[in-house]
């Protein structure tokens, strides 16, 4: 078996690859065609951030088994060109927690006691003591943006120093926060009007591009901004401002939307501004880690095991798969409304399965299920790492079965809690293989899981249902089915409208103003978001 390294990592995972009886071929230039002709014979593609593993790459690999990234990202990696061309893509996330927190921490110090702008000086010639004031850490309060891997070992190693720790996390149960001696706090502005200290430890999506700007550093004014995450979080042009200004004391970054830095970044204007060229993995530790984790997830592809943080590899006996595949989009779907249509924070999630599927190994079923519910939730999510996410957000997961069931062959229900608040979504097969959502919140329904949705929620009077479909036709949205259920007569109904397109914001404004409509939500199930009133 050959394996391809083309970007350079540690040789403590080349020497495993080779003491466990494989060719290990390293090409360090190759790209373009170079890549594709040096690939082409390979079982095994390891990479860094450097080579860029699209569609041509999985063409020209036939024999392709694993590309293993050795480290976090995998921007660079065509995840979904993978699958269809059935080759595992793992890459080694554990590996550089502690070297980006540990981090994390230095650049908390450096712009708390302007430690790089006293070196400066001191080598310049100036001895400068009186120009730096500093601010000590204890007993001051740290905000922390995101709590994954990387904000827990920041909330650990920053409480052990007297800091008070408030964290925003909208996936993170309130358990899980008392557990690192946390304070879980609903809103972004609320927490960083209390923080001292700020740091930031979420992945770039599209809900966390431009998430710190203007607004967000002046509700941390007098205080110090330090992102050691992803570039693009933080509006870079507002933060120097905010700092030039004195608005905020001092900020710290190890990433930036642009890398390298451009020499006419507004940041390096500002001297307190403290920056580094993503450094945050940059430890030997760090470096063999991620080296030998990828090495690891090689081995075991080769060897037909399972692959720890594969994301695109679901495991299921073969003889059993087809019995179990339309259940895995239904669960995942039903996941989707589930997590959008709950207006609390999620603590639990369980997976009922009823009638013959639950005969059956539904771990992958259950695995979607929490994929649906965490979509919105984190880059990358899939069936495989799904439950690991549950399990780093304190998420307690459920899953039950029962052979009876009331009205259908099978039946697959999943249900959001938070507390006393919850909600299920239930889906069965029509046919075999026409997946179905027959009953949402109690109310039953025959709603077809695709597209667009809107589901509303209202007083069971005369004229509602013109009403929403004058609404929609108002603003071009075509209706393609309609579901309509009520509790009893005069009570409150819920409707579900199948759509031609998403639904306008001004859509979802203009039924809830009026009095008869209790709740309105635009749900787009191919795409991992949906809005609310």
């Amino acid at each position: 078996m050959k394996v391809l390294v083309t970007d350079p990592i540690a040789d403590a995972g080349l020497d495993r690859l080779r003491e466990a009886g494989y060719d290990v071929e390293t090409n360090y230039e190759a790209e373009g065609d170079d890549l594709l002709d040096a690939v082409a014979d390979a079982n095994a593609l390891i990479v860094r951030s450097g080579t860029q593993v699209d569609e041509a790459v999985f063409e020209a690999a036939e024999d392709l088994v694993i590309v293993g990234r050795a480290g976090i990202g995998v921007d660079n990696i065509d995840i979904e060109a993978a699958t269809s061309h059935g080759v595992i893509v793992a890459n080694a996330p554990e590996g550089n927690v502690r070297a980006a927190a540990e981090h994390t921490v230095a650049m908390t110090f450096a712009t708390a006691r302007s430690i790089p702008q006293a070196h400066a000086r001191l080598k310049g010639g100036e001895w400068a003591k009186s120009d730096y004031l500093g601010t000590e850490v204890n007993n001051k309060t740290l905000g922390i943006v995101g709590l994954g891997r990387v904000g827990q070992e920041v909330a650990k190693r920053l409480d052990s120093l007297g800091m008070n720790l408030v964290v925003f996390d909208p996936y993170i149960s309130e358990e899980r926060a008392a557990q690192l001696g946390a304070e879980l706090v609903e809103d972004l502005h609320e927490m960083l009007g209390q923080a001292d200290f700020a740091t930031i430890h979420t992945p770039l999506l599209p809900e966390t591009e431009g998430m710190i700007g203007e607004e967000e550093l002046a509700q941390l004014e007098g205080g110090y901004l330090i992102n050691c995450a992803r570039g693009g979080i933080v509006d870079e042009a507002a933060l120097a401002e905010a700092v030039a200004d004195g608005v905020l004391e001092g900020a710290a970054l190890d990433s930036f939307e642009t890398e390298p830095l451009p020499e006419d970044s507004p940041l390096l204007d500002v001297d307190d501004v403290v920056v580094t060229p993503h450094l945050g993995a940059s430890t030997e530790a760090a470096q063999e880690n991620v080296a030998t984790d990828t090495a690891d997830a090689v081995i075991a592809a080769f060897r037909d095991e399972p692959v720890l943080n594969a994301l695109n590899a679901p495991s299921v006996d073969e003889t059993a798969f087809p019995r179990i595949e339309p259940y895995i989009d239904l669960a995942e779907t039903a996941g989707k409304i589930g997590a959008q249509l709950l207006d609390d924070r999620i603590s639990e999630i369980e997976v009922t399965y009823e009638g013959d599927i639950a005969s059956e190994d539904v771990e992958l079923v259950t695995a979607s299920a929490l994929k649906g519910v965490f979509q919105p939730l984190e880059w990358q999510v899939n069936a495989v790492n799904a439950p690991q996410l549950a399990e780093d957000r304190g998420i307690e997961v459920v899953e039950s079965k029962t052979h009876q069931t009331e009205d259908f062959q099978s039946l697959v229900r999943v249900t959001v809690r938070d507390g006393d608040a919850e909600l299920a979504v239930e889906g069965t097969l029509f046919a075999g293989d026409d997946p179905r959502i027959v009953r949402i919140d109690g109310f039953r329904v025959d709603a077809v899981p695709y597209g667009h949705m809107l589901v509303v929620r209202n007083r069971d009077e005369p004229g509602i249902i013109g009403l929403i479909g004058t609404v929609l036709g108002n603003h071009d949205v075509n209706i393609a089915g309609m579901f309509n259920a009520r509790e009893v007569h005069g009570g409150e109904a819920l409707t579900v409208y199948n759509l031609d397109d998403d639904v306008p914001e001004a859509v979802i404004e203009e039924l809830v103003a009026d009095d008869r409509i209790l709740e309105a939500r635009g749900i787009t199930l191919d795409e991992p978001n949906g809005r609310e009133a």
